[in-house]
């Protein structure tokens, strides 16, 4: 059988290609030449059994063609496609064009939605990613040496209030908290810059505490906000797995590590974590604790 994918950026596409050809699934690639990792095309010269085709992000019709043409019935999509793309200089082809126009709201869901009840249409059915990676699911308790303190318990217990709430309007799924605090929020930006953000304001606190004298004796003031951060990434509350499907990787740990961050909660279930054992090792070598329950 022939699956076919839809590539975005990151590790993700590679990570499904395969399990795909592990469970012996011919691959035709739709790399997105805005998003998509060359390296794909390094993939595709090593196996026989993965065909790559590179298409702009707003050739919805030349998708359909490719996939049409290999015989494609079945689809998956993987790796991010930046939704800020949608407001950038790419050119959409007549079929996006009219998809777009006839959009009420350009949220994720949306766009995601109305691609792939395009593509139906045409009869290719776009399937869950976790078909093949179930087993990259996050499990539910502490995943790292360290569960959360009591500090980062009450971070979580709030942030999960404000995430779910902030993923129920479609806008993003990551909020970063300090001493129940929300210092920042994730749209467009994706989760590691929002993360980043969180880390420079805090900085920037720090600078203007220490350049400030007449600041200097409410250092210890129990109101300020404590420098500890904590993420907390969700899923939607009608999560389609088909697409836009929670992630975390090392480049996550990484940039909570610069961020200031010690904390990471997500969903069980419903997030993925690629390269685990790496990933766990980075966050228990750093002190950052990582935790997944189920909603």
């Amino acid at each position: 059988m022939t699956l076919g994918l839809i590539a975005g950026n990151g590790r993700f596409p590679f990570l499904l290609l395969d399990a795909a050809r592990a469970q012996g699934f011919s691959v035709v690639v739709a790399a997105i030449r805005e998003e998509t990792d060359p390296e794909m095309d390094h993939r595709a010269e090593l196996d026989v059994g993965i065909t790559v085709h590179w298409l702009s992000l707003g050739e919805l019709s030349r998708l359909i063609e490719t996939f049409q043409k290999a015989g494609v019935t079945k689809a998956v999509m993987a790796g991010q496609v930046k939704h800020k793309q949608i407001f950038s200089s790419i050119r959409p082809d007549w079929r996006l064009a009219k998809l777009l126009l006839n959009l009420r709201t350009r949220s994720t869901d949306a766009l995601l939605g109305a691609v792939a009840k395009v593509l139906s249409d045409e009869g290719i059915e776009l399937i869950s990613s976790t078909a093949f990676l179930e087993p990259l699911l996050a499990d539910e308790g502490a995943l790292t040496s360290r569960a959360p303190d009591e500090e980062e318990c009450l971070n979580i217990e709030y942030g999960l209030g404000v995430a779910r709430a902030l993923a129920g309007f479609d806008i993003g799924q990551t909020v970063v908290v300090a001493a129940q605090a929300c210092v920042a929020v994730e749209a467009m930006e994706g989760t590691d810059a929002t993360i980043e953000r969180a880390g420079r304001l805090m900085r920037s606190l720090d600078d203007s505490r220490a350049g400030d004298a007449a600041a200097e004796p409410a250092a210890t003031d129990p109101s300020l906000l404590s420098r500890r951060l904590t993420v907390v990434k969700v899923a939607k509350p009608n999560q389609d797995m088909r697409f836009d499907v929670p992630v975390v990787g090392i480049s996550t740990v990484d940039t909570m590590i610069r961020a200031g961050a010690s904390c990471l909660s997500i969903e069980a279930g419903r997030t993925l974590l690629f390269d685990r054992d790496a990933l766990l090792k980075r966050a228990n070598d750093a002190g950052i604790t990582i935790a997944a329950a189920r909603r």
